[in-house]
């Protein structure tokens, strides 16, 4: 059996500078990853399988259109490999939530099915099947800090953060990405500025949250909670929400703030970042 990691995704920052004929944005983004999420187990079988277990399982169905089933048959398509396979998500992190679960999943997948096969993970056809599955498939299969641009799948590594205590809190609420990108108010406020990564995210912004508050005001109370929180260096909402992040001074900065999310009731996940 192999088993890959899923970990969260979060947007740093996310600029949204104009609307491509092809139906996507173009965008600009500072990917990074935290330590956690969810976990993909890929085995050889005698019969196909999907199996969903974890917090968020009932939230999702094993269907063809589950992207952990579309990556292992483009998969397939791809390399000409005619196998089988039973494959286990462990669903943590919540549904529609902007910190990339579906294609995190799809990207372990993907790892997963290429380990096992023996095809190394920098051949074009892998690269080409997680460009085709969606926008951030691309970055989650490399799981590395990244400046994107294009649709977010052109990507140019970055030096990290690795370490830096992180704090992601969901209030409850599902966010679709079609509806926050179908608000967006088509203002292009430019690009991300260059230099270190931290102060590069602290100049730029989330271009979807001001949509991404009005589909789901609970994010407004996160920010609140996160901005005010002490040791806090740079709290956000990532992707198209609800999740917001925080990064943190030190572990007890960020486990006090969670503590405090908890008590309202949201999701919270303290970790790190990778």
């Amino acid at each position: 059996m192999i088993v890959e990691a899923a970990p969260a995704k979060i947007n740093l920052a996310l600029h949204v500078r104009h609307r491509r004929a092809d139906g996507y944005h173009e965008i600009e983004t500072l990917f990074a990853f935290a330590r956690d999420g969810d976990v993909v187990s890929v085995e050889a079988s005698g019969a196909p399988s999907l199996e969903i277990v974890g917090p968020f399982a009932s939230n999702l169905n094993a269907g063809a259109d589950n992207l952990v089933t579309r990556a292992a048959a483009a998969f397939a398509a791809a390399t000409g490999i005619d196998a089988e396979h039973r494959i286990r998500l462990d669903k943590r992190l919540p549904i529609a939530s902007g910190i990339g679960g579906g294609s995190a999943d799809a990207a372990a997948t993907l790892r997963a099915l290429s380990r096992l096969h023996g095809v190394a993970l920098d051949d074009p056809r892998i690269g080409a099947v997680a460009a085709g599955l969606g926008a951030d498939v691309p970055a989650c299969l490399s799981g590395r800090t990244a400046f994107g641009s294009g649709r977010g799948d052109a990507l140019s590594a970055l030096d990290g953060l690795g370490g830096t205590p992180l704090l992601l809190v969901n209030p409850g609420v599902a966010v679709s990405t079609a509806a926050v990108f179908a608000g967006w108010d088509g203002v292009d406020r430019g690009g991300i500025p260059d230099g270190a990564l931290l102060a590069r995210a602290r100049q730029g912004r989330n271009d979807l949250e001001t949509v991404a508050r009005r589909v789901a005001p609970a994010i407004a109370a996160v920010r609140d909670l996160l901005d005010a929180a002490p040791g806090v260096r740079l709290a956000r909402m990532s992707g198209s929400g609800a999740t917001c992040f925080a990064l943190f001074a030190d572990d007890g900065a960020r486990d006090a703030a969670a503590e405090a999310a908890a008590a309202r009731g949201w999701w919270t996940l303290a970790t790190a970042l990778a």
